[in-house]
């Protein structure tokens, strides 16, 4: 396959607003119970200072992601309710303000939501995203109603029909089988067929986390992963992009296989996912890219500025356009 003219990343800050998860996933080392010790709810002024952060940093994207609907533990929703909250997606949606307010773009990826939240979060998100992760029912998701794949699809659906540019993909070796793999990326491709929203599929490789249930299960190969990203450039549309996490993979070769972005890249915060592994310096991914150009993006997607799938006279949309070039990448002036 050629290599891409260049490979695009958003400089981001990366906001866990709360580790607690009503989703029992087995290989996930990030949820947290209410009780216990670790468990947490940023409060605005913690935010605020990341934001902060950011901005000076040159970032313009604030990715907030968290775990689903935790108000579903009843400790948890006396902690939303203690701040003047029902729930994350109202906390969320001023937590949004305060991003654009701040002058940052805010990309929200709160887990599986119904038409109502993702119309509310569409005027105040340059983009939202949710992992497919697969469409198989496998163990590693038995106790989690949020990783019932046909809820998953829907909400992926529904931001189709309310043209929300959208992040989704697989989570790879996590006890799907390659017929599964097939299957997924085929159900994107039809969503996207459908509805133009996927602005880019991550294909992510499962990284084992101590103390969970898949603690000891191996992780994909990097021969598997290169497969993993030919077949989605094989089934997807040339219009969806394909991104790899700098963080977890061997880069280089993936994009041989058609990936071209490297997916969002902190110079503040760590990746609260996959704490261990470290993000590189965005220098070291030129140097690695060698002959590639690597490019900045914005966390809403050339084409779809072109196309305004943001609402024309609003905050975003003046920040969007701030922060756009004529391509509709980042203005590097």
């Amino acid at each position: 396959m050629l290599l891409p003219d260049a490979v695009t990343f958003s400089r981001n800050v990366f906001l866990p607003i709360t580790n607690v998860c009503r989703n029992q996933c087995k290989y996930c080392g990030f949820r947290r119970d209410p009780a216990h010790p670790e468990a947490n709810l940023m409060t605005v002024s913690e935010v605020t200072k990341i934001l902060d952060a950011g901005k000076r940093a040159g970032c313009t994207e604030a990715l907030f992601t968290f775990g689903e609907m935790p108000e579903e533990h009843p400790q948890f929703k006396e902690w939303i309710e203690d701040i003047g909250y029902s729930s994350m997606i109202d906390y969320l949606i001023d937590l949004c303000k305060i991003t654009i307010r701040s002058g940052l773009l805010p990309h929200s990826n709160p887990g599986v939501m119904d038409s109502r939240d993702i119309r509310r979060l569409k005027p105040i998100n340059a983009s939202m995203g949710l992992m497919l992760e697969t469409t198989a029912s496998i163990p590693a998701h038995e106790g989690s109603a949020g990783k019932i794949p046909s809820r998953r699809i829907r909400t992926i659906e529904n931001a189709g029909k309310l043209r929300v540019p959208f992040t989704t993909g697989l989570l790879i070796g996590i006890g799907e089988s390659k017929e599964d793999r097939v299957q997924s990326l085929s159900t994107i491709a039809d969503l996207h067929t459908r509805y133009r929203h996927i602005q880019e599929v991550i294909i992510q490789p499962f990284a084992p986390k101590p103390g969970t249930g898949m603690a000891n299960s191996p992780e994909p190969t990097h021969q598997e992963m290169m497969e993993t990203v030919s077949l989605a450039r094989e089934i997807l549309p040339d219009d969806v992009t394909i991104q790899v996490p700098p963080n977890l993979t061997g880069f280089y070769d993936l994009i041989r296989c058609g990936a071209s972005d490297l997916g969002g890249i902190s110079p503040y915060t760590i990746d609260w996912i996959n704490p261990e592994a470290k993000w590189p310096h965005i220098s070291e991914l030129a140097g690695k890219l060698r002959e590639i150009r690597l490019r900045e993006r914005l966390p809403i997607y050339p084409q779809y500025i072109h196309e305004r799938w943001y609402e024309r006279g609003s905050r975003l949309a003046d920040l969007i356009e701030q922060y756009a070039d004529k391509e509709g990448y980042r203005d590097e002036k």
